[in-house]
């Protein structure tokens, strides 16, 4: 159970970290559709390891097979099965880790709840699950493009407490791709490498906030009571490894305003209602109101660490875990693409169910 997100855009991932591949399977992507292998790959070489001197340098080219779903360059309306083989897993440095469990991870919680676990890599729990969300996200993002002019842009906002400053409603893809870190602000973006670089050395991790923008969301998308907008979005994104918060507009810091400062008064522009600030993040009552849709992630250091820590065995013996493996010192530069693949599910899911599946192309 678990696997499975969306209701008429469905995607199951498949896959444990060290196996033999991890996927997704897409059920509901509308036919006659355009897309290849190549225009997903785009997005999986943004998230794939071994990119950059402070991710994991697991050597790893991601290459996604398209098994099914697509004839001749279309979408046939039927499943579409993606696979990336695992290539360089090295399973022998967790042996320490089938006894040990790493403070912070899932090792425990998943022997609690299962009685059993891939303990090479993580299995399940590994981020090398999101794959398969992120191939399907760039289908989905294609969709929301074609369909309705959504552009959705995810960027590292925060490492530890150095913070970018950056305009949602101008940021471009080529800024956030500009460095290595995936921060658009250009000088934040350099104390940031450097930051992880030296947490990198000490054999130690360091968290931050990923924030995002959807841009021209057609008004309407979202359903009250349990299905609003908002909602799906949290979960959406809550879903990936490491989060550990998630804010929608003003978030938190909307706690400070009274009513009058934060309500977003409205005003005609050409015959259409806009609001003159975007303090709802773009969604009010669970509704999308046409305004850009902003929402920011928190996520934490990364658990798997080389710095010696207390822990306790299976047995429930105390003892003493350094980590071996290699595990990103800081999750957020691979998390951006994750992070636009789960909005990206969620919006084109909710546009579905909006107009329809079977009349947009």
């Amino acid at each position: 159970m678990g696997n499975t997100f969306g209701h008429l855009f469905r995607v199951t991932t498949f896959g444990e970290s060290h196996g033999g591949g991890v996927g997704v399977i897409i059920d509901g992507c509308p036919p006659r559709l355009e897309i290849s292998a190549e225009e997903i790959q785009v997005d999986l070489d943004r998230r794939r390891p071994g990119q950059s001197k402070i991710t994991t340098p697991r050597n790893e080219a991601d290459a996604c097979e398209i098994l099914s779903g697509v004839f001749e360059g279309k979408t046939l309306g039927t499943p579409i099965a993606i696979l990336v083989r695992n290539k360089d897993a090295r399973s022998q440095d967790y042996d320490e880790m089938a006894e040990k469990y790493r403070p912070s991870h899932a090792d425990a919680t998943y022997d609690a709840k299962y009685g059993i676990r891939n303990w090479q890599g993580g299995g399940r729990s590994s981020a090398r699950e999101t794959i398969g969300r992120v191939a399907a996200g760039a289908i989905a993002k294609k969709i929301l493009a074609q369909v309705a002019g959504v552009d959705i842009i995810a960027y590292v906002k925060r490492i530890k407490d150095i913070e970018a400053v950056v305009d949602p409603a101008t940021v471009t893809l080529a800024q956030v791709e500009s460095n290595i870190v995936r921060c658009p602000d250009g000088d934040c973006a350099d104390r940031m490498i450097d930051l992880i670089e030296q947490v990198r050395r000490e054999g130690d991790s360091i968290g931050g906030v990923v924030e995002c923008v959807a841009r021209h969301v057609p008004k309407g998308l979202g359903s009250p009571v349990f299905d609003k907008l908002e909602a799906d979005l949290a979960k959406a994104v809550m879903s990936l490894p490491a989060t550990k918060g998630f804010e929608i507009g003003s978030g938190f810091a909307g706690t400070l305003l009274t009513g009058s400062e934060h309500n977003d008064e409205y005003y005609m522009e050409e015959g259409q209602i806009r609001t003159v600030t975007n303090r709802s993040g773009g969604v009010q009552g669970g509704i999308s109101n046409g305004e850009n849709i902003l929402l920011r992630i928190a996520f934490k250091p990364t658990a798997t660490i080389r710095k010696e820590q207390r822990t306790v065995t299976q047995s429930g013996e105390e003892t003493l875990l350094a980590a071996k493996g290699r595990h990103d010192p800081c999750v957020l530069p691979r998390a951006v693409p994750m992070v636009e693949a789960m909005v990206a599910l969620v919006l084109c899911d909710h546009l579905l169910r909006q107009q329809g599946q079977c009349t947009l192309f």
